[in-house]
């Protein structure tokens, strides 16, 4: 079955509906604002007269290209794209700074191929089982997750820890704007009735990473890109990434497992799954003090992740009806549209279409590499030799629209705004914006997480015991207090290895 679907895709309007997808999907998600999401439902009606192989062919390419093509705005301008590159400005901006912004994309190119075949790998011999474990995962297993979540903001913090925590209990509090999750309370919404819907990622990621920026090109006159000069090597950039991605296979394989299993669990998603990534690989580096300079090792891990949960979040989608993520939801409605129920006949009746989507996800990651090195020099080429005064409105009218884009609301606009000065005063003073963000994602999920076990623990004597009672919850627990921990093991394994050091180089002298 495999075989004859694979002969299927070699169709040439399938082959060039992917890299029209893909290249679209790119587009998009390297524009501040315009999410996956957003692209996967423009693009829904097109599919209504299509065979259905076709439709969901074209979905699965912009879906790729979408995750993918955040991490150009996250390299060039320090601004995530979509969600799910917000780790991967961390190291990729350093290296344009550097003069390394084609290294940098054509790393981003190869580590999202790469993760993106592995994320269609994984979907294809492994739903049924990783379909099972998405099950075990209830409100407790979800508080224990966005806790785990949190003691990343330890490794993300930018000197000051205290700094860092500081910056993710605001994200916290900016979280609870709005109708609360369980309970349908208002709360901080000041009479806004716009407020009710709480603050939207995409508006958060683009006042707290976009603004400042721009407030500093402004402030400084000058592009931070604007004076560092071309590398002479640029045209052999793509196969030494290739070489440098496949030169840290641990760093892969841990990346690509760490997207999958955080894109089996419903409404986590990329976001969560590259800043794990991120924090892992820095976690198991040899010199983790140099994550933030401009690392390949940081940037190969948030690409690959993040990639892997593309496909990996149909497990849920296809064997349970879950979407795994927001665009799944869409994918979901096309299929019901064409008769397609999720479940074992997918595989059986259905098995030539589920496969073929399955595989074309595959065949969409390859179709990156071109598409992406082309499309990223262009994009490479603009940025660089754009002047800071045309710079500057030009991506500022893009950061307006495409936030006014997000709910039609210009309160959205206000809201990026404020939040934006509020990022660029706490830059200023040493928070980064970083821990903020991942406040403003794990805290809804541990809230409603918290509520809903508390809720379902009333027939304990102490509620709250409810939250240690299955043996999952309690290996998240032991990994939370590892991760939070570890930082302060990494300090005292220094300072012992210092003080061996000492006396050897006092005899020395």
């Amino acid at each position: 079955m495999l075989w004859e679907t694979m002969l299927m895709l070699f169709d040439p309007v399938i082959l060039l509906s992917i890299v029209a997808g893909v290249s679209a999907g790119l587009f998009v998600g390297a524009i501040p604002g315009l999410t996956a999401t957003m692209a996967l439902a423009v693009l829904l009606p097109f599919t209504f007269t299509l065979p259905p192989l076709h439709g969901l062919v074209a979905l699965g390419a912009v879906y790729m290209g979408a995750i993918y093509g955040g991490s150009f705005a996250a390299i060039l301008v320090n601004t995530p794209g979509t969600p799910s590159s917000i780790a991967t400005a961390f190291e990729g901006y350093p290296m344009a700074k550097q003069g390394r912004a084609l290294e940098a994309i054509s790393l981003a190119t190869v580590a999202s191929a790469v993760g993106g075949i592995a994320g269609a790998l994984f979907l294809l011999f492994l739903s049924p089982p990783l379909a099972e474990l998405s099950l075990r995962f209830g409100p407790p297993e979800y508080f224990w997750v966005a806790v785990l979540g949190l003691t990343l903001i330890a490794s993300l913090s930018e000197g000051s820890t205290a700094k860092g925590l500081l910056g993710g209990a605001l994200g916290m509090v900016i979280g609870t704007i709005g109708v609360a999750p369980i309970g349908g309370e208002t709360r901080f919404t000041f009479g806004i009735t716009v407020l009710q819907g709480g603050v939207p990622m995409i508006v958060a990621l683009i006042g707290l990473f976009v603004l400042p920026e721009l407030y500093g090109i402004a402030a400084k006159a000058k592009s931070a890109l604007s004076a560092v000069e071309v590398d002479p090597k640029a045209k052999g950039s793509f196969w030494q990434a290739v070489k440098t991605v496949f030169s840290m296979p641990g760093n892969l394989i841990r990346s690509c497992i760490i997207g999958e299993i955080v894109a089996i669990i419903p409404g986590a998603g990329g976001n969560i799954a590259n800043l794990v990534a991120y924090n892992e690989a820095k976690r198991a580096s040899k010199h983790p003090e140099k994550f933030g300079t401009g690392l390949p090792e940081g940037l190969v891990a948030t690409e690959s992740s993040n990639n892997v949960t593309v496909a990996g979040s149909m497990v849920p989608l296809l064997t349970l009806g879950i979407p795994g993520a927001p665009p799944d939801a869409v994918i979901l409605g096309v299929m019901m549209l064409h008769g397609l129920r999720p479940g074992i006949e997918l595989f059986t009746v259905s098995g030539h279409l589920t496969y073929g989507f399955i595989l074309s996800m595959a065949l969409a990651a390859i179709a990156m590499v071109p598409v992406g090195l082309l499309g990223g020099r262009l994009i490479y080429k603009v940025i660089f030799k754009t002047p800071y005064y045309f710079l500057v409105p030009t991506i500022a009218l893009a950061t307006i629209l495409g936030t006014y884009g997000v709910r039609n609301s210009h309160t959205d606009v206000v809201l990026m705004l404020v939040l934006g000065t509020l990022g660029h005063v706490l830059k200023q003073l040493g928070v980064a914006p970083a821990p903020i963000v991942l406040g403003l994602i794990l805290g809804n999920i541990a809230e409603m997480g918290y509520v809903q076990t508390i809720l379902g623990g009333q027939a304990y004597q102490y509620p709250f015991l409810k939250l240690f009672e299955s043996s999952l919850s309690r290996i998240l627990i032991a990994m939370t207090v590892l991760s939070a921990a570890w930082p302060y093991l990494l300090a005292l394994k220094q300072r012992i290895q210092a003080r061996k050091a000492s006396p050897k180089e006092d005899r020395h002298e």
